[in-house]
C-alpha cells in the first residue's frame, strides 16, 4: 500500500516526519518497506540570480542572460522563457546536472550563443505542470544555495506491507486512524480536501428498498442479494467532465497515479483516500437508465475499460443495464458505459460485494484491480452512505453538477430517516484479569477502555471486572477476546511489555508425547555431530502401495515417501557427486503407506545416514577410520534410547545377508543403505542408515511411542535441503543457519619447514590472515620429523580449501594466492616451503 505523507496530514494533522510516521507504524501495526521522498532528485539544483538579461541577437524568442550560481564566475545562459527578470532568483541546473526526466544538461551553443546550464520551470523540476515560464523563487538566499533548502519540503511515499487481515489499512483514512490511535491526535474522517459547503443536502429525494429502488426514470434492482447485500447509487446531473484541478492531480500523483479526468480522478481519490471502491457510469449510456445486479448468463461477454473483450463465466456476478453487462461486479467497469468528455449525467455506484463472489469473478476473467483487491479482503459496509456523500461532494467540487437523489437497495434494510447504515457487531467481553495474564503486566480497565476507544470500538466499562466491547465495522479481524487484547498490547507498544521468562506456559494442555520424543531425538542427534535436514516428503519413484499425489509440487517427485531414508539417500548422492564423502544427516519427519482408509497411514519417524570419516583429519591421524557397522549400531542405540525415554531398547540381528541389517526392538532397522551402496563411487566409504518409528499419526488418535506396528520398506534416498541446523544437546547454542555452497571448491596442499619453536597454531593463524575471505578451510594433515630436514625443523603439511560464492576460481587465481601465502609466511615467521 502506497501512502502519501502529505495526504495523511489531511486526515490527522501532525508534525511528524515521514520517517517518524513509518517507524511509528512499524512498531505498532504494519511494516514499513521503504520511503521514497519527492524532491530527492533535485539535490543537484541550486538557487541562481539573473544579473543581466538581454534579447538573443539571432532570435526574437530567446534571451541571453548572465547568471550568478555562487561559483564566483558569471555564466552565460540562453533562456527561452518570457518571464525572465533581471535581479530575480530561479532554480538553476549547472552543466552536468541530470534532470528528473533523465536528460543531462551540457554546455552547448544555441543560435550561436554559448549556454552554460539551464534556468528551470516547475514542470522541468517535476513540481507542477506550469511550463510557460521559469519558476521564480521568493527567497533572499544567496546564489549557490541548494534548491531543496529554499523550497517547501516535498511529499514522501510510504510503502507499507499490509497483511490480509488488515484491509482497513488499504486507505489513507485507515492508516490515519492508526496514527490517531497511537499518538492521540484528533482524526478528521472527512479530510481537509473536502469542501463541506458543496455537500449534497440529504433532504433531497432518497429511495430505498430490499430488492429494488427507483427515482424518476432511474431504477436499481438486485437479483443476486447474496453477492451484493447493499447497493447505493447517487445520481448527479449537469456535470462538466474535463481536467482535474491541480490539487487533485497532485494527490493522485503522490501515490503514483496519473490523472484521467475530474470525475474518474474523484472516484480514484475516494478509493485510495477512504478504501471504498466507487465506479462512475455515464447515466445516458445505460439502456433503460437502470442498473441490474444479477448472475451472468451463457454466452455473455463485456469489453472492459482496458479495451479487452472478456467472456463471462456463467454463475458469476455482473452489473447490467436493461440490455447487457456494463461492469464486472467489484472488479472493473465496461467501456460502453464509461465516463467521457461528452458525459453530462453520472450514476455513482457505491456497493458492498461479498468477497468470495468478487474472487470468483476476478479469477474467471483473470483480472486483478485495486477495487477487487479491497473487495476480496473486505470493505466497511457501514460506510457506504458516508462514502456516497463524500464521492458526490468531491465530484461537484471538481466537475460541478447537482445532486438529484440517492437510491439504495439493502438486503437487510435499516429503517433510518438519514439512511445511515452504521451498525455494530455483537459485543466481545474483555477481562482485565485475562489481559494481565496474557501480557504479563496489569493494565487498568480505564486504560484498556481508552486504547480500544481510540480504535473506534464502543466500550461499556460495566462493573470493572469485565468490559463489553463492540468493534467498528472496518475491523473485521476483531472477533475474540484475545484479538482485542492484542490491540491493547500493540497500542501500548510491544517493547513496553516485560521480556523475562516466567514459570507459566501458554496453555493447560501438556506437550504431545510425539513432540517430546522428537525434541529428545533432535537434541541427541545434534550432540552426536549430525546436521538436521528439512526436505519435502516426496520422492521420484514409488513401490507397491506408495501413495501418489494428484497435484504434486514437482512433476519429477509425485510420490509420498515410504521411508525417511528415501530422501536422505538422495542428499548423500548429491554430496557424493560433488566429491563430499563425509555425510552425517538426520531428519525427523513423516512417512506414508497405503491403508484401507481414505487417507494413507502416516507415521512420524527419525532417520539418519552416516558415511565417511569417523572424525576430522589431524596431523597425528591424516586418514581417520571410516564409520562402520558398530558406529551405526551405537548411534541407533542412542537415538532409540532418547526416543523411548525410560524404556530398555535392544538391538538384535534380523537376518544375515549382503546388506547387514539389525532390528531395533521391533520399531526400526539399522544397516547398509542399499540405494547409496549401489551407486557409490569407488573412493567413497560404506553408507549406513538408521530409521526408527516414533509413532503413528491419525486424525483421530496417535499411538504412544513404541506401541505400534513397524512398517518399513527398503532403504532409499534424500531431497535437496536449503539450510543446515546445528546446536548443542543442552540448547545453549541456538540454531545457526547458513546456505549450502553452490560453487566448486579449489584445494591445494602446502608442505612447510617449520622451526621447532614455532607453534602450528601460529602458522595456521598466518595462513588464515593471508588467505583472505575466500579461504574456507585450513587442515593440518601431516607432521614429519627425520632425515632430509634441517636441524631444528619439522615438516607440517596443510590442506587449504578456497571457494568463491558466485563462480569457479581460476587456476591463475589459485597460483597467485599460493605465492602470496608463501611470501607472507617467509616474511612473518621465517617459514619456507619444503622441497619436494
Amino acid at each position: 500500500m502506497i501512502v502519501s505523507h502529505e495526504w495523511l496530514k489531511q486526515f490527522v494533522p501532525h508534525t511528524l516526519s515521514a520517517q517518524e510516521v513509518g517507524d511509528l507504524l512499524s512498531r505498532h501495526c504494519v511494516t514499513l518497506d521503504s520511503i521514497e521522498t519527492a524532491g530527492a532528485d533535485l539535490s543537484a539544483f541550486v538557487v541562481a540570480q539573473v544579473v543581466q538579461a538581454g534579447r538573443h541577437p539571432n532570435s526574437d524568442r530567446l534571451w541571453v542572460t548572465k547568471v550568478d550560481d555562487g561559483s564566483g564566475e558569471l555564466l552565460d545562459v540562453v533562456c527561452g522563457a518570457p518571464n525572465v527578470v533581471q535581479g530575480a532568483r530561479y532554480p538553476f541546473a549547472r552543466t552536468g546536472t541530470t534532470m528528473p526526466a533523465g536528460i543531462t544538461i551540457e554546455k552547448r551553443k544555441i543560435r550561436g550563443e554559448t549556454s552554460n546550464g539551464m534556468l528551470c520551470s516547475a514542470r522541468e523540476l517535476g513540481l507542477g505542470e506550469d511550463h510557460d515560464g521559469i519558476l521564480q523563487l521568493d527567497t533572499d538566499a544567496a546564489p549557490g544555495t541548494p534548491l531543496l533548502d529554499v523550497l517547501p519540503s516535498g511529499d514522501a511515499r510510504l510503502d507499507l506491507d499490509v497483511l490480509p487481515n488488515r484491509p482497513d489499512l488499504l486507505s489513507h483514512l485507515g492508516v490515519a486512524r492508526e496514527i490517531s490511535a497511537i499518538t492521540g491526535i484528533q482524526l478528521d474522517e472527512a479530510g481537509h480536501d473536502l469542501d463541506d459547503r458543496l455537500q449534497p443536502s440529504w433532504d433531497l429525494p432518497k429511495v430505498q428498498g430490499p430488492k429494488s429502488a427507483a427515482l424518476g426514470d432511474v431504477g436499481i434492482r438486485v437479483d443476486d442479494a447474496e453477492s451484493c447485500p447493499t447497493y447505493v447509487a447517487v445520481i448527479l446531473r449537469d456535470v462538466k467532465v474535463g481536467p482535474s484541478p491541480e490539487w487533485l492531480q497532485r494527490r493522485l500523483a503522490s501515490i503514483g497515479l496519473r490523472s484521467i479526468s475530474n470525475v474518474v480522478d474523484a472516484t480514484n481519490y475516494v478509493l485510495h483516500g477512504f478504501g471504498q471502491p466507487v465506479h462512475a457510469f455515464d447515466l445516458d449510456r445505460l439502456a433503460g437508465s437502470s442498473i441490474v445486479v444479477r448472475p451472468t448468463r451463457e454466452g455473455e461477454s463485456i469489453v472492459t475499460l482496458d479495451g479487452v473483450e472478456r467472456t463471462l463465466a456463467p454463475g458469476t456476478t455482473v452489473i447490467c443495464d436493461a440490455e447487457r453487462p456494463v461492469a464486472l461486479a467489484g472488479v472493473m467497469g465496461g467501456r460502453d458505459s464509461e465516463v467521457t468528455d461528452a458525459t453530462r449525467n453520472v450514476l455513482l455506484e457505491v456497493a458492498h460485494f461479498d468477497p468470495k463472489f468478487v474472487r470468483t469473478v476476478r479469477r474467471a476473467v483473470g483480472l486483478s484491480t485495486d477495487a477487487s483487491y479491497r473487495f476480496e479482503r473486505g470493505v466497511d459496509s457501514d460506510m457506504l452512505d458516508d462514502v456516497a456523500r463524500i464521492a458526490a461532494t468531491i465530484i461537484m467540487q471538481v466537475a460541478g453538477g447537482r445532486f438529484e437523489g440517492l437510491l439504495m437497495v439493502n438486503r437487510e434494510l435499516v429503517a433510518d430517516a438519514k439512511y445511515n447504515l452504521h451498525t455494530r457487531r455483537p459485543h466481545v467481553t474483555v477481562r482485565p484479569a485475562r489481559v494481565a495474564r496474557l501480557l504479563g503486566v496489569a493494565i487498568p480497565a480505564a486504560e484498556i477502555a481508552r486504547r480500544l476507544d481510540s480504535l473506534g470500538c464502543l466500550v461499556d466499562e460495566g462493573d470493572g471486572d469485565t468490559l463489553r466491547v463492540s468493534p467498528p465495522g472496518w475491523r473485521h479481524d476483531l472477533l475474540l477476546e484475545v484479538d482485542l487484547i492484542e490491540e491493547v498490547a500493540r497500542l501500548g507498544g510491544f517493547d513496553a511489555l516485560p521480556d523475562e521468562l516466567r514459570a507459566t506456559r501458554p496453555g493447560t494442555a501438556p506437550d504431545h508425547p510425539l513432540h517430546l520424543a522428537s525434541r529428545r531425538v533432535r537434541d541427541e542427534m545434534v550432540s552426536l555431530g549430525f546436521s538436521e535436514a528439512r526436505p519435502m516428503p516426496f520422492t521420484a519413484t514409488g513401490g507397491e502401495g506408495t501413495p501418489r499425489v494428484r497435484n504434486p509440487l514437482a512433476d519429477d517427485q509425485p510420490f509420498l515417501r515410504a521411508t525417511i531414508l528415501d530422501t536422505l539417500s538422495d542428499r548423500a548422492a548429491y554430496n557424493l557427486s560433488r566429491m563430499q564423502g563425509n555425510v552425517r544427516l538426520f531428519e525427523v519427519g513423516n512417512t506414508f503407506a497405503a491403508s484401507n482408509d481414505r487417507l494413507p497411514r502416516e507415521e512420524l519417524r527419525v532417520g539418519a545416514l552416516l558415511m565417511g570419516a569417523r572424525r576430522p583429519s589431524h596431523f597425528t591421524e591424516p586418514q581417520p577410520p571410516a564409520f562402520d557397522r558398530w558406529d551405526a549400531k551405537h548411534v541407533a542405540e542412542r537415538v532409540a534410547s532418547a526416543a523411548f525415554a525410560g524404556r530398555t531398547v535392544s538391538l538384535v540381528t534380523a537376518r544375515k545377508s549382503a546388506l547387514w541389517d539389525i532390528e531395533v526392538d521391533g520399531v526400526g532397522v539399522v544397516g547398509n543403505v542399499s540405494r547409496v551402496e549401489l551407486d557409490r563411487p569407488l573412493w567413497a566409504t560404506d553408507a549406513f542408515g538408521i530409521e526408527i518409528t516414533l509413532g503413528a499419526l491419525s486424525s483421530a488418535d496417535v499411538a504412544p511411542p513404541g506401541q505400534h506396528e513397524s512398517v518399513l520398506r527398503p532403504v532409499t534416498g534424500y531431497s535437496d535441503a536449503t539450510l543446515e541446523i546445528t546446536g548443542s544437546a543442552a540448547g545453549t547454542v541456538g540454531p545457526r543457519y547458513r546456505p549450502l555452497p553452490t560453487t566448486p571448491a579449489a584445494e591445494f596442499d602446502l608442505a612447510l619447514l617449520v622451526p621447532d619453536g614455532t607453534e602450528a597454531g601460529a602458522v595456521e593463524a598466518a595462513l588464515r590472515r593471508g588467505g583472505g575471505e575466500l579461504l574456507e578451510r585450513v587442515e593440518l594433515f601431516d607432521e614429519f620429523r627425520g632425515p632430509g630436514l634441517p636441524d631444528g625443523h619439522r615438516s607440517l603439511a596443510w590442506r587449504l580449501t578456497f571457494r568463491h560464492p558466485e563462480r569457479t576460481l581460476r587456476e591463475k587465481e589459485i597460483d597467485g594466492r599460493r605465492a602470496r601465502l608463501l611470501d607472507t609466511l617467509a616474511a612473518d615467521l621465517g617459514i619456507e616451503p619444503r622441497a619436494s
